[in-house]
């Protein structure tokens, strides 16, 4: 019995908070906390888990915390998990729309994605821990990619 291995790419990684705001509406790009990023490639194309960690920069930090939760709507530290996607060097449904992409070779890529659809691999992520996570992970490659049961 011939038996199929594939070699999957795990890639995490953490981009930095910021602080774009400024006066003139036309450049202010607003606040935005680290981010990360679990992102797994295979030969078909590539799934993603973004969290965003609410981890922001000491002075917004500071901000935030001096305010009132009404007035920010959310406690700036509470993880929120933000998109479980994908990345595929061909369409997946009619009409979808080709993005630059710097993820799959030939820089161009059709992706989708759901921040509903994070939740609960968020708390898989909470309860299991990272092994769990790159396990879900594989599973909703092998999904989108046609290789598994969405049930």
């Amino acid at each position: 019995m011939n038996q199929i291995v594939e070699t999957f790419t795990r890639n995490l990684t953490f981009s930095p908070a910021f602080d774009k705001r400024n006066p003139s509406p036309s450049k202010n790009y607003g606040i935005h906390g680290v981010e990360m990023r679990f992102l797994l490639m295979g030969p078909l194309g590539a799934v993603q888990f973004v969290l965003y960690t609410n981890w922001h920069l000491p002075h917004v930090e500071k901000e935030m915390m001096e305010k009132p939760v009404d007035a920010i709507g959310y406690h700036c530290s509470r993880p929120m998990p933000a998109d479980l996607g994908y990345h595929s060097p061909k369409p997946m449904y009619k009409g979808q729309e080709e993005f630059d992409c710097d993820l799959l070779p030939g820089g161009k890529c059709y992706c989708d994605g759901s921040g509903l659809n994070a939740i609960p691999v968020f708390d898989i992520l909470v309860s299991e821990g990272e092994e769990a996570l790159w396990k879900k992970l594989e599973d909703y490659y092998h999904i989108i990619f046609g290789e598994g049961d969405a049930a």
